[in-house]
């Protein structure tokens, strides 16, 4: 049965984290900032990422062009400061790059410009998750160089690489002692990752979910005890399902479940619907099944109002570091 949230008791070592959504920063986001990219795009009705920038304008007003680059961040900056926490995780979904290979046939594609990095910078973000259905928009030349441009500005990544070991390996987050946050990414077909994007032995590309049976439960449990130690929290960052809906399926709350029962899994980070969806509190251990957009390009864009995704949530949940 879930339970409901506890705070960790005397002699708990608490550790809060910081949880986000969806980080969009291509796009419209990116044309308003010091380094835009080419703008052009490959959309049915959009040509232009301008575009996203004057339907923006057209809802709210004029924006100051170019922004500086805590400006994308709004309040959100100043109220996660406030809750101090230990580790900062999003999922990252657009290409760092400059490429101009353009996934084809592939109806929208996100990238910011590499020179734009310091907006992720300036939000103290420790793990950029990159298992989604965005990050090789720009082909694999577009994800090498979105690896080689987080890594150099100090963000760890995860569920992405040069190859399958990668893609799969955890983006490990120091605690206090040897302790440490363990974030592993999965991206699902579900989301709109294509399955030609899964990593191999040979090929980069995303660590790829294939199906949510016993049996990826069971692959998950190996890779997680290969890394785990006493004292580390796991952090399961799984990019699911489809953009609309608040819909949570019996086959995802049991995955979801077992990760928890049977992989050592301490937190489960679902995204990919641009709104958010439920929360589940499972023996002590939270499941966010959608945490929704945090940033996009969506302002001025209608038909969707119902699911309130202007809601941008901000998720800190704290765990005691000795038991999760």
């Amino acid at each position: 049965m879930p339970q409901p949230i506890e705070a960790p008791q005397g002699g708990a070592h608490p550790v809060t984290l910081f949880l986000g959504g969806d980080v969009m920063t291509g796009r419209g986001v990116d044309q308003i900032l010091p380094h835009p990219s080419k703008p052009h795009l490959y959309e049915s009705y959009v040509r232009s990422a301008m575009g996203y920038v004057e339907l923006a304008e057209g809802a709210t007003g004029a924006i100051a062009r170019p922004a500086n680059f805590t400006y994308v961040w709004g309040d959100a900056l100043a109220a996660i400061a406030r809750e101090r926490p230990a580790a900062r995780i999003v999922n990252l979904e657009t290409a760092v790059t400059a490429s101009e290979q353009a996934w084809p046939g592939k109806a929208i594609h996100y990238r910011m410009h590499p020179a734009n990095v310091p907006c992720l910078t300036a939000a103290g973000l420790d793990c950029c998750v990159l298992a989604n259905n965005h990050v090789i928009d720009w082909g694999r030349s577009g994800l090498a160089e979105t690896l080689a441009t987080l890594r150099q500005a100090g963000l760890r990544t995860a569920g992405a690489g040069c190859d399958q070991v990668e893609a799969a390996a955890p983006a490990p987050i120091a605690l206090s002692g040897t302790s440490r946050v363990l974030v592993f990414g999965y991206g699902m077909e579900s989301s709109g990752v294509p399955p030609e994007w899964a990593a191999t032995k040979d090929r980069s590309g995303v660590n790829l979910l294939r199906d949510l049976s016993a049996r990826s439960v069971a692959a998950i449990a190996k890779q997680v005890g290969a890394h785990k130690q006493a004292g580390d929290i796991v952090v399961t960052s799984i990019h699911w399902g489809g953009n609309w809906g608040y819909e949570i399926s019996t086959d995802e709350r049991v995955f979801a479940q077992r990760l928890i029962d049977n992989a050592g899994v301490d937190v489960v980070h679902g995204h990919s619907a641009h709104h958010v969806k439920g929360i589940e509190v499972y023996h002590g251990r939270p499941i966010l099944y959608g945490c929704g957009d945090f940033l996009n390009d969506y302002e001025g864009i209608g038909g969707y109002e119902a699911y309130r995704s202007d809601l941008a949530l901000m998720y800190f949940p704290t765990l005691d570091a000795a038991t999760g």
